[in-house]
């Protein structure tokens, strides 16, 4: 027995997720709180933040780790755990380090390597 359900008129075509028991972690490394919640709800599982008592209320900092990786085959409604913060010795260390490089780079452009200019009154003798 077909059953028919009434379509919203313009609608065209209705997608139906499957109902999988298994879901793809998103990548969350780089979202700011607010996104990767929405990520997260977006493909089926959720978030914790060990690091974040607030997590809820966190909105502009950013995932820097997550476990379980990107791409790990979880069952829909998994929680995937994200941090803020870097570990001891991870990086956060700033914009690194400042110390001149010897030698300097080559700058191009304007002020490339040029030959040093001659006389410019210099007699030409044929």
């Amino acid at each position: 027995m077909a059953v028919t359900l009434p379509v919203p008129l313009g609608v065209t075509s209705v997608l139906i997720p499957p109902k999988t028991p298994e879901v793809r972690v998103p990548r969350l490394v780089g979202l700011m709180a607010v996104d990767a919640r929405e990520t997260a709800l977006a493909h089926g599982v959720l978030l914790a933040a060990p690091d974040r008592p607030e997590f809820g209320r966190t909105v502009v900092d950013h995932v820097v780790r997550q476990y379980p990786p990107p791409g790990a085959e979880v069952p829909r409604g998994a929680v995937v755990t994200v941090w803020f913060d870097f570990r001891e010795g991870e990086g956060g260390g700033g914009s690194g380090v400042r110390e001149p490089r010897v030698p300097r780079p080559g700058g191009g452009g304007l002020e490339r390597e040029l030959d040093r200019p001659g006389d410019a009154f210099e007699a030409i003798v044929r």
